[in-house]
Parts: C-alpha cells; structure tokens; sequence
C-alpha cells in the first residue's frame, strides 16, 4: 500500500492512537520522576521526530517569518502543555486528566470563532455547553 498523503482519515487515526499513547505514559513516566525532569526527556521525542522530517525535506523546510511565529508558538503552548499535564497526572486520576483535557478543542472552537470569524452552529454549541457539563462532572 502507497501511502496517500490526501488519506486524511489514515492519518486521523495515526494521530487518535498516538494521542492516546501520548495521555497515558506520563503515568508511568511520573511514578519514576519528577514532572520537570520527565518533560526534559520527553522533548528528546520530537527532536528526533523533527530530524526525520528535516531530512525528508532535504534540510530545508519552507521558511515564512508568520507562519515560523505561529509554530514557534505552538510548539511554546504545546510544551507548557505538556508540563502542565506531567504535573496533573503525577498528583491526580489518569482516567480524569486525560478526559478533562482532552476538552482542550473547546479552546480553539472559542479561538476560532472570536479571531478567525467561524460559526458555530446550535447543534455545536449544544454539543459545547454538553462538553462543560461533562468537564463539570467528572472534576468534582
């Protein structure tokens, strides 16, 4: 099988199942070392990620000073991120954090309503005050 980089839903499932491994070793990473401590090894996984993907493009990846910016800060957000949920599961439920956070698409649906203008249907924002009760039942 070719891989079709337009087989989006191949890659949706990539991303599904990396994510889930991605919310459920940090509990076992915590029970061996601090939260600080497991983010710096952490990082070692997309510097070796990022090497192949340099080298797939040859060392030199397109270059727009917004478009760097905005991965920059994404990279920043998804760090402290990644701190924040190390320490949320090293003193708390893994079941609980990783089902709270992974709310986070609440997040950029406000983001992208407020900057970028798109709508949100009735049906989707039902879904999001569903989303906010749910958040609120299982926090408490």
């Amino acid at each position: 099988m070719v891989l079709n980089m337009n087989d989006w839903l191949l890659f949706t499932v990539a991303a599904l199942l990396m994510w889930g491994i991605w919310g459920f070793f940090p509990k076992l990473t915590t029970g061996y070392l601090d939260p600080k401590s497991a983010l710096i090894f952490e990082i070692v996984g997309p510097i070796v990620v990022g090497t192949i993907v340099l080298a797939m493009v040859g060392f030199k990846p397109e270059f727009s000073t917004q478009g760097a910016a905005f991965a920059i800060i994404t990279g920043l957000a998804g760090s402290c991120g990644a701190l924040f949920f190390l320490y949320a599961v090293s003193k708390g439920s893994l079941s609980v954090t990783v089902t709270l956070t992974a709310l986070y698409p609440l997040v950029s649906i406000i983001l992208a309503f407020l900057i970028l203008k798109e709508p949100i249907t009735l049906k989707q924002g039902v879904g999001m005050v569903l989303a906010l009760v749910a958040m609120a039942l299982l926090a408490s």
